[in-house]
């Protein structure tokens, strides 16, 4: 059933049309909070602190931690954590056949958790059958996702699945048929765009415009991957 509290947000990400995936904008707005949250009130909730000290954290949210402004309360989540892990890695260790047993599935643990990305997706799963609802149920919702340019195949493949188990039949087909109909033309979109930036490097057409060509790279890896971080 849909939980209305994240209707707005919803609506909201669908209402921009600025060429991104709605779904990668709720996803960005989730992980920020979660990052705000977890350097700010939760960091010293001992509940928390509890959860975070067994779970870690992943690369990705280390590093978008690390340049925010509480170096303190990552230092103090990470010194916690540490602590726990120095009792659960004894001396004998990581090398010792049976002796490392224990720390080894510790470490391959641990190398699978994180905490920020447990809670995202606790709230995007949500955020996920409140979509398909909206679009069972609305019909200005339903228009506005069909106004959108496309959803990351990502994002795509993930609400369609979703979609299959909490819609009836004819609303899931329904939806199929307008998420299927983005895809196809985005793509169809995407391969002209990036089939003419490759042909602007043929001396042959470099007196050509570019048209949307331009950044049909950076376009067409975040349709395939999600709204990646893309530098260089």
């Amino acid at each position: 059933m849909r939980e209305h509290i994240y209707t707005i947000e919803i609506n909201d990400a669908f209402d921009k049309k600025n060429g991104t995936c709605p779904l990668c904008l709720l996803y960005a707005k989730l992980e920020e909070a979660e990052l705000d949250l977890i350097l700010g009130a939760s960091m010293m909730e001992p509940e928390v602190r509890k959860v975070t000290n067994r779970k870690g954290f992943c690369g990705r949210h280390y590093q978008k931690m690390f340049p925010r402004k509480n170096r303190l309360g990552m230092a103090l989540t990470l010194e916690s954590h540490l602590d726990e892990l120095k009792k659960e890695l004894k001396p004998g260790g990581l090398l010792a056949r049976d002796a490392a047993e224990k720390g080894v599935r510790r470490a391959e643990e641990l190398g699978q958790t994180c905490y920020v990305c447990d809670r995202i997706e606790e709230k995007f799963s949500r955020v996920l059958v409140n979509t398909a609802d909206l679009h069972a149920e609305e019909s200005d919702f339903r228009k506005k996702f069909n106004e959108q340019s496309h959803l990351c195949l990502p994002h795509y493949a993930r609400l369609l699945r979703t979609a299959a188990k909490c819609l009836d039949k004819k609303a899931y087909s329904d939806f199929a048929e307008d998420a299927a109909k983005l895809e196809s033309a985005y793509v169809s979109k995407l391969k002209d765009d990036i089939s003419w930036f490759c042909k602007k490097f043929d001396y042959n057409f470099e007196n050509e415009p570019w048209y949307d060509s331009k950044d049909a790279v950076e376009r067409s890896i975040r349709f395939l991957s999600g709204n990646v971080e893309l530098k260089g």
